[in-house]
């Protein structure tokens, strides 16, 4: 019998990314090193404004699939487990991009490209000036239409654990589908899990948040803000107390700090390998990569942790959020396998 594997829930978003210089940033009106929503008109614009540069000094735009449950999941991949990914694209040439290079990574893409959608597929136009600072514009388009039809409860059959993108709770019918999905691989005896994701969608959303954390959510990742935001307190620790009395495993990450992880009545920090990153996008993605690796491996909750502290490390010390190197061989070298 194969080994469960793993099924994610996110935003199917295309990273178009391109480097550029500070003059253009503001020609284009761009706030510099920020993440910011953008309307369809807006994105158009900056694609068109993109593929118009014609400067011998820039590189094109490379397109990557993204997304921070996709990015997860790829890791997770990496390290030798099958996954899923349960996402909306539309049939354009950014949704069928999308959907090949995450098939091509390894990742089943669940869901064809909407044929005749009102709204094309996702993107995020980033930026990088030559100081490495990303200015990232993210329009949402399709992918934040998910909803409980895109959930086949087929899809769960042989599964074992399920990740899903707090960002996508924004709309009722991404509440709908998570609830579905998380009714499914409880059906077929998995876990089920959640990344806050954001304070401000977790501020937007807190009573939603609060009942999925006590009822069908198994393990959930958060940062100190996030674990703050959820409880409405500024004490860490009473928000974690809270957190505890509602779910079985509670995660928090602290930038730069020791992650705490509690499962009942075992508490256990992991430690972060402090480098000096070169890009910080993708480090929560590929911390809980490492963690749910971990895991689903049925290793100890302190493994698990140094697994998700290493798999966030090699990501940052790099451009991209992905892993570039094999994950297997430092959990090797610091004896977690």
């Amino acid at each position: 019998m194969s080994e469960p594997y793993v099924i994610g829930i996110g935003n199917a978003v295309m990273d178009i990314i391109a480097p550029t210089d500070e003059g253009r940033l503001k020609s284009l009106g761009i706030t510099k090193g920020i993440m910011q929503l953008v309307d369809r008109e807006r994105s158009e614009y900056l694609m068109a404004a993109q593929a118009d540069d014609h400067s011998t000094r820039r590189e094109h735009a490379r397109m990557i699939a993204g997304g921070s449950v996709a990015n997860t999941l790829a890791g997770i991949g990496k390290l030798g487990m099958r996954t899923a990914f349960i996402g909306c694209v539309a049939d354009d040439e950014i949704g069928r991009l999308y959907a090949s290079q995450t098939e091509a990574a390894g990742t089943r893409f669940v869901n064809p490209p909407v044929v005749g959608a009102g709204l094309p597929s996702s993107r995020t136009i980033i930026f990088v000036t030559p100081d490495g600072e990303r200015s990232m514009n993210t329009y949402l388009g399709i992918s934040a239409e998910l909803g409980p039809e895109e959930v086949d409860p087929d899809v769960f059959d042989g599964a074992g654990w399920l990740f899903l993108e707090g960002y996508l709770f924004d709309k009722p019918k991404g509440k709908e589908a998570f609830l579905k999905a998380a009714d499914q691989i409880h059906r077929v005896g998995g876990q089920a899990g959640i990344a806050l994701s954001d304070p401000f969608c977790v501020d937007r959303h807190r009573d939603d948040f609060r009942r999925l954390v006590a009822g069908p959510m198994d393990y959930v990742i958060g940062n100190i803000h996030e674990w703050q935001s959820l409880y409405q307190v500024e004490d860490l620790e009473e928000a974690l107390h809270l957190a505890v009395a509602d779910c079985g495993t509670v995660i928090c990450t602290r930038s730069g700090e020791d992650a705490i992880l509690i499962r009942g009545d075992e508490r256990v920090t992991a430690p972060v390998h402090r480098i000096v990153p070169v890009d910080a996008t993708g480090a929560g993605d590929q911390f809980a990569a490492g963690l749910i690796f971990g895991l689903a491996q049925g290793l100890p909750l302190e493994v698990a942790g140094r697994m998700g502290c290493i798999a966030a490390a090699e990501v940052i010390a790099h451009v991209g959020a992905r892993p570039e190197t094999d994950l297997r061989l430092a959990f090797r070298a610091e004896g977690l396998v």
